[in-house]
């Protein structure tokens, strides 16, 4: 079983590698490029939120709980995500054509990728050593289950707090995909 710490390096090689290949396709796109710039960033925001989701029910929780200075460094994670989704939904607002896309997209790829670095540099070290290896696959295990019925678009109106997520990020989930359905976006 896939413990915390590989479900969470998964998702962030994944929303690393969107990252790069939107910022590669920035410059000189015709409109087929664009359609499918909007397409990759409704992919980057499906799996941004559900991965935020699902480290605000149980990540963040679990930091608070076995580090010292949990409650710091959760509140300062917790923050960056709630940033993160405001910028995720004006960009899920937009087409690739759009004249402030590209400055959104930036914005938050810069944010993204220092979210996800204060994560593995500053988080991962301490909790990897304040976890036993069961509570790390056990948490992994919830991770995964969470991020199924997570939200596939950004509520940055929601609070980000484990309670509220476990109860109104499933049923937003359920939400999400039948709009996903109706809209004909992929997931």
């Amino acid at each position: 079983m896939a413990d915390v710490f590989d479900v969470l390096a998964r998702d962030h090689r994944e929303i690393r590698a969107m990252l790069d290949e939107l910022a590669d396709g920035a410059d000189g796109a015709d409109e087929s490029r664009l359609v499918l710039r909007t397409r990759m960033t409704e992919q980057l925001i499906i799996a941004d939120s559900r991965h935020e989701s699902a480290e605000e029910m149980y990540f963040w929780p679990a930091v608070r709980k076995h580090l010292i200075d949990g409650d710091v460094l959760a509140d300062r994670g917790v923050a960056q995500e709630q940033e993160a989704k405001r910028v995720l939904a004006r960009l899920d607002q937009m087409e690739a054509g759009h004249a402030g896309f590209d400055i959104l997209l930036r914005a938050f790829t810069a944010a993204a990728r220092a979210h996800i670095d204060f994560e593995e540099r500053q988080v991962w070290p301490s909790l990897r050593s304040a976890v036993t290896e069961l509570e790390a696959e056990e948490l992994g295990g919830l991770l995964s289950i969470a991020e199924n019925a997570a939200p596939t678009r950004p509520h940055p109106n929601t609070p980000g707090t484990p309670g509220v997520q476990k109860v109104v990020g499933p049923a937003a989930g359920l939400v999400d995909k039948a709009r996903d359905a109706i809209t004909g976006r992929d997931e």
